[in-house]
């Protein structure tokens, strides 16, 4: 198709945007949530937060350090065992390897996988992937923390560990988070972003969005 329109044939696909027409400043301290039926654009723009994905067009300039929790199984290479992700992972994020030593047990810990922890993540369910994920997330000071849907996979236990860890991180930090998750979006957030089909709908206080949304 691409050779067909370069020698001067008809374009063989139609343009789509899955963002468009986004303005907006988040401030240090702002916890961000970002609601939308499936195919909004939420996650396309948390991508182009973390870096993952460029514009097509604008610009997005972020200060501080961004954790991102997105697609579970992202970046994981499935013959890496769980104590190994957590290396790469962390160290991808900033943390000398001093740093990981010093803070591997506690991530560990707080992922709570047992004896996975030495197994190829291969086996892992998508709850252990969270899991991980979140812990390793969890202790690399962070300025900027991003969740994706990533709690709606782990059991109750989970949830209420990750709930209580958000908690204390939007006192120093900048949370995006979304979710569809209506009581959770107005517990953590204090504004929130409604797109929809790739353009802002609405912005505004958390619960009056929330409100309007449904």
């Amino acid at each position: 198709d691409r050779l067909k329109q370069a020698l001067g044939g008809e374009p063989c696909s139609e343009e789509f945007w899955a963002l468009r027409n986004v303005d907006l400043e988040v401030r240090r301290g702002d916890t961000l949530g970002v609601i939308g039926r499936n195919g909004a654009g939420k996650s396309t723009f948390l991508q182009l937060v973390c870096g993952t994905l460029r514009p097509s067009a604008g610009t997005v300039t972020v200060n501080g350090r961004v954790a991102a929790m997105l697609e579970l199984g992202s970046g994981f290479n499935p013959l890496f065992t769980g104590r190994e992700k957590v290396m790469l992972g962390a160290a991808v994020l900033g943390l000398s390897a001093g740093e990981i030593r010093s803070r591997f047990a506690r991530i560990e810990a707080f992922a709570d996988i047992g004896r996975f922890i030495d197994e190829p993540v291969r086996f892992y369910s998508s709850g252990m992937f969270a899991r991980l994920a979140f812990a390793v997330c969890a202790h690399v000071d962070a300025d900027i923390l991003i969740v994706d849907e990533i709690l709606a996979v782990g059991d109750t236990a989970f949830q209420q560990k990750c709930m209580r860890f958000l908690h204390r991180f939007r006192q120093q930090g900048t949370l995006l988070f979304v979710s569809h998750d209506s009581q959770a979006v107005v517990r953590l957030c204090n504004k929130v972003l409604w797109l929809d089909h790739g353009e802002v709908r609405d912005y505004g206080d958390a619960r009056e969005m929330v409100r309007r949304y449904h």
